[in-house]
This record gives C-alpha cells, sequence and structure tokens, in this order.
C-alpha cells in the first residue's frame, strides 16, 4: 500500500545524527531539504548544507577535486519508489537513483510518524563517518499531492 498520507512536497526542519546521547547536525543549522511523495508510490528527496562554497568557474564539469568533494559531502539526494505501511510507521524508499552510487538498486527502510502537519523519520543505525548513528528528521507539510 503506498501511504496516501505521507503524499505531498515536504520541507526539512531538523537533520541530526544521534549516537551515545550525542547529537551531531551533520550539515550544521544552515540547511535546506525537500522531499517528495506523490500518491502512487514515488519519492524523491534531497537534503543540502545551505553554505556549500560555490566553484570559481561556473562549469561544474571544471570543480577542484575540493570544490567537488564539498559539493558532495555537503548534499543527500536520492529517489525512486516507495512503499509505505502506515499501521506499522515504515517506509521502504526503492532507491533507483542517487549522490551515493552505493544505495541504487538497495532499500532504504525508514521509521515515520505524523503529527498534525509534521513527518518525524528516523532510520536503522547505520554506519556514518565510521561511527554508528541513528538519523533524525523532521519535515513540515508544504503542500498535499492532488488526489491524495
Amino acid at each position: 500500500m503506498h501511504g496516501t498520507s505521507l503524499a505531498g512536497a515536504w520541507k526539512l526542519l531538523v537533520f541530526e545524527f544521534r549516537s551515545e546521547g550525542q547529537v551531531v547536525f551533520p550539515f550544521g543549522t544552515n540547511f535546506l531539504g525537500l522531499c517528495l511523495y506523490d500518491s502512487i508510490g514515488y519519492m524523491a528527496m534531497q537534503i543540502m548544507r545551505g553554505d556549500r562554497p560555490r566553484f570559481a568557474a561556473n562549469d561544474q564539469q571544471l570543480g577542484t577535486p575540493e570544490e567537488v568533494g564539498a559539493a558532495f559531502f555537503g548534499y543527500v539526494a536520492y529517489s525512486g519508489t516507495y512503499v509505505a505501511d502506515e499501521t506499522h510507521g515504515v517506509v521502504v524508499h526503492h532507491v533507483s537513483q542517487s549522490l551515493f552510487p552505493n544505495w541504487v538498486g538497495t532499500d532504504q527502510v525508514r521509521f515515520y510518524r505524523i503529527s498534525g502537519d509534521r513527518l518525524i523519520v528516523g532510520a536503522p543505525t547505520q554506519q556514518v563517518g565510521g561511527h554508528l548513528m541513528d538519523v533524525m528528521t523532521v519535515w513540515e507539510r508544504l503542500a498535499p499531492i492532488a488526489g491524495a
């Protein structure tokens, strides 16, 4: 079943990692994010540092290794299809495109709940920068998808 309650456009409010009682803000406090779920099972998610430095050249193919590294490490993006189990608060993203190539063809499991116009999403513990971390995001509904 596709999560019709998920259908809509969501703006990122909180992006943090948690480990052993510590809270880490991977993109600091200046970040932007948009997550889209449609009513027939497609999704797309993007999160970026708000302070990523611009390339010196106005050509993405001419970025220096440092510029490319800063751009990559300051951005998370993937899309594909999804299936939601609203009863158990689980959504599985079937990733078909991703900035991180290792996620292409994988299923990314997320735990969620909706409270009013907020979508709270967590991910299973994962390796982040060599440490085991729990990822937590909070999104605000911008608009429902028509027909959802």
